[in-house]
């Protein structure tokens, strides 16, 4: 038995390549610790999260649909980084003298990957998001004033209202604009990157989140959902020869910082990119 345990906290997380990745960065930096999936549903999440401790949980992140609320938590029950204060979520927790500890690596991983994997910047361009969960709204808090204008879309309005409202705390109001009903059109046109912070694709039988035939030219696409190579929505976006990619290279950078913050050490990226390509291959995707 490791002497330390990490893990996933979400609902479902059976499908999530984590594990591969974590504890291929464990083994290599040689670190005695064990990295396993934490299936919690909503209403279980504060006893689990109050129990970490007790279960000799050092540190775990944190996946759909806990992100908003682990962070609510944390904000009343332990220490809260100022960066995810912003972000609005909680993707990755410390345990450390028996407080959770929240971040949020979510923005500068998705940052990362998107300069690395689709080479592009997203600083005075305009940026179309769609859907308003916790890993939309990081993102969102992440790019702040960068971009020239950001567009989101959800099918819950009151979603997008309380991302506008959080935004507006800290960044100039008119950048962020939330899509009418009949403007997704108009928004997506307008576009140079176009993010999908859906699960829609996770399954590969799942329909494109959106009409391909709203994709124009030089829009690049960044689909958030890592574990399928290829979802519909990069496969129309590739047949008209944009640049699109999936998240998995968000997973990784996220990962990375994750790691860095749990064990004080430098993370092993080409490890961990590795095992997650296997774990992706192993899958059948």
């Amino acid at each position: 038995m490791a002497e330390l345990t990490y893990g996933l906290i979400g609902h479902p997380v059976e499908h999530s390549l984590s594990p591969a990745m974590q504890n291929a960065a464990f083994a290599a930096a040689k670190i005695d610790a064990e990295y396993k999936l934490f299936n919690v549903a909503p209403d279980n999440l504060e006893v689990f999260l109050r129990d970490l401790v007790k279960n000799n949980i050092a540190g775990a992140n944190v996946t759909i649909p806990h992100k908003v609320k682990a962070k609510e938590y944390i904000e009343k029950n332990g220490v809260l980084d100022k960066y995810a204060e912003r972000l609005g979520a909680v993707n990755t927790i410390k345990v450390e003298d028996g407080k959770l500890k929240g971040f949020n690596t979510d923005g500068p991983g998705f940052y990362r990957s998107l300069v690395e994997d689709l080479k592009f910047e997203p600083e005075g361009k305009t940026v179309f998001v769609l859907g308003a969960g916790g890993a939309a709204r990081a993102i969102i808090m992440y790019l702040g004033n960068g971009p020239k204008k950001i567009y989101v879309d959800d099918i819950e309005a009151c979603m997008t209202e309380e991302i506008k409202k959080h935004y507006e705390k800290y960044y100039d109001r008119h950048k962020l604009e939330v899509v009418k009903k009949g403007g997704k059109r108009e928004a997506i046109n307008s576009a140079d990157l176009l993010i999908q912070a859906t699960p829609v694709g996770m399954d590969s039988r799942d329909p494109p989140p959106i009409d391909i035939e709203l994709l124009h030219p030089g829009l690049r696409v960044y689909d958030l959902v890592y574990n399928n190579p290829m979802t519909k929505l990069v496969e129309g976006a590739t047949k008209k020869k944009l640049h699109a990619t999936t998240g998995l290279g968000m997973l990784l950078y996220q990962g990375a910082m994750a790691f860095e913050l749990w064990t004080g050490k430098k993370a092993p990226v080409d490890v961990m990119k590795r095992a997650l390509k296997g774990a992706l291959k192993a899958a059948g995707a």
